[in-house]
């Protein structure tokens, strides 16, 4: 579980990171796991910079225990509520490969183009595991703008929440200064769904590898238009 501090990073930059939040042996399986689809489907060998796969969650158990037999649940479970968390239904295997020296002009929020029913790809909360260390910048790193979880929730509270499709995932709101999430593999990244984010670079020399989670509270799809102008609707424990 978070304690105080962390519930209150979170609230107020969007994000928190939980060192070694997974047990390595999970972590582990993990890495096995993504080594067989890297080998089953390799990259193209001009790509540089990210690559994902998209496994159904089901497929891949080893990479959904990191998020569900972990103290990863526990953690995301302080925020939205005991027992009130959807086991996600697919897992984004993220690698970052060098060289590639990006950097990032903005940010975006996920849930663009909008799901076959016409609602935006809206959830609650992206969990992130990392599969490599990042220690350093630049070593293929997420990129976040802290604090833009509130910015644009005020966004769509003075624009209407159907100002989502019109942004097309790039609302147009001010940024502050942007930082890398950095960490040792098995450290956890639990971000707001509303918080900025985007890829960096890569001039490590090692590709970057991690696993996201795009995680709903229950009852979170009927409330989207209401959830863009609520930062706190699918956080009750925050409120």
């Amino acid at each position: 579980m978070l304690d105080r501090t962390q519930m209150r990073e979170f609230a107020e930059r969007g994000f928190v990171v939980i060192p070694q939040a997974v047990p390595e042996h999970l972590v582990a399986s993990a890495a096995e796991t993504i080594d067989e689809l890297t080998t089953r489907e390799p990259p193209p060998d001009a790509v540089r910079g990210p690559h994902f796969y998209f496994p159904a969650a089901t497929e891949v158990p080893s990479l959904l225990e990191l998020f569900t037999r972990s103290p990863a649940w526990s953690c995301a479970e302080s925020l939205v509520g005991e027992g009130a968390l959807e086991v996600p239904r697919q897992v984004q295997v993220a690698l970052n490969i060098p060289p590639f020296s990006h950097r990032p002009g903005g940010h975006h929020i996920d849930g663009f183009p909008p799901e076959p029913d016409g609602r935006p790809g809206t959830f609650t909360l992206l969990a992130g595991v990392l599969l490599s260390d990042q220690l350093d910048q630049d070593a293929g790193n997420l990129w976040v703008w802290p604090g833009t979880h509130l910015t644009h929730a005020a966004h769509f509270r003075e624009h209407g929440p159907d100002a989502f499709f019109a942004a097309g995932g790039y609302p147009p709101i001010p940024l502050p200064e942007p930082e890398q999430i950095r960490g040792r593999a098995g450290d956890l990244l639990l971000a707001h769904y509303l918080l900025g984010h985007n890829i960096g670079g890569n001039t490590s020399g090692r590709t970057r590898r991690a696993a996201y989670f795009r995680v709903k509270r229950a009852g979170h799809d009927p409330r989207w238009r209401e959830f863009l102008q609520d930062p706190w609707l699918d956080y009750p424990p925050l409120r």
